[in-house]
């Protein structure tokens, strides 16, 4: 365990670029080394994004967004799980469902939105339809190889000791795999709050996309980017939150520092 002090001085250092390209940024603007109009200096982008904030104007479509990301994200981790250990278990599912897999796997999920559209429509089915779909396959491919990656005489003992079906699958297929299953749910986070982002860009029935979008059309400069800072500050907010959960539902394939 590192001690408080490295703690720190690796917080320090993780913040001295960031820091560092804000304050070029500041006086780049206000030199007019580069246009105000179109990059304005963070601090003017602060104070925006201090009044978004104390307004409460922030709440709702931080909410929706979250929302629908939620949504898409565990129906599609659900069921990229649930059919991943069966075709990492089953030889003849594999066989059988591994063609389409790999035939709509490398398919820029994006593209499939104007089919979405004129299926589902312009609202919540669809956007929580082309999230759900980003976020399956990294799972159901991480879900397979975590399987198959299990040790078969953990399974053939298992049943020596007469243990049956589910209580294999229970206790041995889903511990073995849950950090193949973890780090393509980890992959699958960032690309479905792309994906929420993109379709309500489309959609434009709220959420934090459509905000940006608003903003943007109106050439609200300050506002766009104050918008852009929310949306960074929730992709770091998931990802500590999901690393958090990772820790303790994996521990035991954590990394020891030393």
């Amino acid at each position: 365990m590192p001690i408080p002090a490295e703690r720190g001085t690796a917080v320090l250092a993780a913040l001295v670029l960031p820091l560092a390209a804000l304050l070029c940024l500041e006086i780049a603007s206000r030199s007019a080394i580069v246009d105000p109009t179109f990059i304005p200096p963070p601090s003017a982008i602060i104070g925006t994004l201090g009044d978004i904030v104390a307004t409460g104007a922030f709440a709702r479509p931080l909410a929706q967004t979250v929302l629908l990301l939620f949504a898409g994200y565990g129906l599609g981790s659900f069921a990229a799980i649930s059919l991943g250990i069966l075709m990492g278990a089953s030889r003849a599912v594999y066989n059988c469902l591994e063609p389409l897999a790999e035939l709509l796997r490398p398919l820029p999920k994006p593209a499939l939105l104007p089919a979405l559209i004129l299926f589902l429509g312009l609202g919540a089915k669809m956007e929580v339809t082309i999230v759900a779909l980003g976020c399956f396959f990294p799972v159901l491919i991480n879900t397979i190889q975590g399987v198959r990656a299990v040790e078969p005489t953990m399974i053939n003992t298992a049943r020596t000791f007469g243990h049956g079906s589910f209580a294999v699958w229970r206790r041995i297929l889903l511990p073995a795999s849950a950090p193949y299953i973890l780090a393509g749910m980890r992959v699958s986070l960032g690309l479905g709050l792309i994906l929420a982002i993109t379709a309500e860009m489309i959609a434009g029935t709220g959420g934090l996309g459509d905000s940006i979008l608003r903003a943007q059309r109106l050439f609200l400069v300050k506002e766009s980017y104050a918008w852009l800072v929310i949306l960074a500050l929730l992709g770091l907010v998931l990802t500590g939150v999901f690393g958090f959960i990772e820790r303790r539902l994996a521990f035991w394939s954590a990394p020891q520092v030393t």
